[in-house]
């Protein structure tokens, strides 16, 4: 018995793995099917009215899944997407490393929030979408610890914004969190299994 109920496997709309992690570690058939959005137009089209990073996660996530489905008729994709917000400040990846060591140096010893934005489409059409998010208190980082943590997460500090990963040695960061650990990896996944059990996609 398997829980995936649909005869081809979900599509992920990310180039993310920890996010394919995720989904198979919870036992789904994924295959991987980036899509290829400006992000940054989709962010430009909402700043001129007042969104929220909520928003924009979620017309991300939006975006990224109606443009896969495109390419996958009769496919369920699903995709997400995450903004980080200090304030009114919002971050995006960080560039390099320089970008990376600012970036840290304005988070530390403050909180900010995550948001992070899912949803699921079929034939180019969003079915469904979901924000949730989470709040994190970084610890007041020393200049040295930053070039320590820079040193010993390498490529990996410019893959999600804010210049970590929480699930490896980002964690040394932080002192407290408040949300579900699953947001701040940037997959809200329990809503997630919910959307796919109304569509009949896994077991109820």
């Amino acid at each position: 018995m398997t829980l995936w109920s649909l005869p081809h496997p979900l599509v992920l709309a990310s180039k993310s793995a920890i996010r394919a992690s995720i989904l198979t570690g919870a036992g789904l058939p994924v295959e991987v099917a980036p899509a290829d959005i400006d992000e940054r137009a989709v962010e430009a089209e909402l700043t001129g009215e007042g969104a929220t990073p909520a928003n924009v996660a979620d017309a991300l996530a939006a975006a990224k899944v109606e443009e896969a489905a495109i390419a996958q008729i009769g496919r369920l994709v699903a995709g997400a997407d995450q903004t980080l917000a200090l304030g009114s400040e919002r971050f995006t990846k960080p560039a390099d490393r320089e970008a990376g060591r600012r970036q840290l140096e304005r988070l530390s010893g403050r909180v900010h929030v995550l948001s992070s934005g899912v949803a699921l489409a079929m034939d180019g059409v969003a079915l469904w979408t979901e924000v949730q998010e989470a709040r994190l208190t970084m610890r007041t980082l020393s200049p040295a610890f930053i070039e320590a943590y820079l040193d010993a997460a390498g490529e990996g500090a410019r893959l999600s914004v804010g210049g970590y990963q929480f699930e490896g040695v980002g964690a040394h960061l932080f002192e407290a969190v408040d949300g579900d650990f699953f947001t701040i990896l940037g997959l809200p996944l329990l809503p997630l299994l919910a959307a796919l059990r109304r569509a009949g996609a896994i077991a109820a």
